[in-house]
């Protein structure tokens, strides 16, 4: 089936319902120039520390080997990114009450900047960041903006990033409502995504309705259960209908 044809299915798709539910992960903000984890120029390659980023962005790293965690994490950090197609477009279903949620595995804020209300952030957001003593929150500048271990201006304890690390749990009522979209949704989208990641891959099982569509570069294990597939940029797809 030629790629124009998928083009109609799909806007006749988006058409037909009313309850759409986006779930998607870092292949959304690559076109934001936020680079993914595990392809060949990822965040996963990072050569300049002594630890490799899954142990460095874990609970149990944080805990013992701060001020360098702090060190790789400000490497994931880009403040001057802006929303692109997919985000924009996915922001303009929602206006339209066409799309009910946003399911996002990242952690950049960037479908909130686009102007989306529902977004359930399985793995938290740098734009949030909150003092372990004082529970004060700030965004990301206090992160930054410092230089070593970040401090609370106000009560002087150590500022971490509300973000899910390695050993960490997710938020239930994140889960809950994501969950919950995704169960009542008449149409799932999955962008940007290899759903390798557990258990928020796993939310794509909630979904029972006829109108999977999946976007991805790479194949994943889930296309065999997709009713429409897309190897594709997700911007690229969704400016399209």
């Amino acid at each position: 089936m030629n790629t124009d044809k998928n083009i109609e299915i799909l806007r006749q798709m988006v058409e037909d319902s009313n309850h759409i539910v986006f779930f998607g992960g870092a292949g959304v903000s690559t076109e934001s120039n936020i680079p993914d984890f595990r392809s060949d120029d990822g965040i996963y390659q990072k050569k300049e520390f002594p630890y490799p980023p899954e142990v460095m962005l874990s609970h149990e790293f944080y805990l013992k080997h701060t001020k360098l965690f702090f060190e790789f994490y400000r490497t994931m950090l880009y403040p001057n990114a802006k929303p692109n197609t997919a985000h924009l477009k996915l922001a303009e279903l929602e206006y339209q009450k066409k799309l009910d949620a946003v399911v996002t595995q990242n952690i950049d804020g960037l479908h909130q900047m686009a102007g989306s209300k529902n977004v359930y952030e399985l793995h938290g957001s740098v734009k949030r960041n909150y003092c372990e003593k004082c529970r004060s929150f700030y965004d990301e500048s206090i992160i930054l903006e410092s230089e070593g271990i970040p401090q609370c201006p106000r009560c002087g304890g150590t500022v971490k990033p509300d973000v899910v690390l390695y050993g960490e749990g997710l938020d239930q009522n994140v889960i809950s409502g994501a969950v919950n979209a995704i169960g009542n949704a008449d149409m799932l989208i999955v962008g940007g995504t290899s759903l390798v990641v557990y258990p928020a891959a796993g939310l794509v099982n909630y979904y029972h309705g006829d109108r999977l569509v999946l976007i991805n570069r790479d194949a994943t294990s889930y296309d065999s259960k997709a009713n429409l597939i897309f190897h594709e940029n997700i911007g690229e797809v969704l400016s399209k209908i």
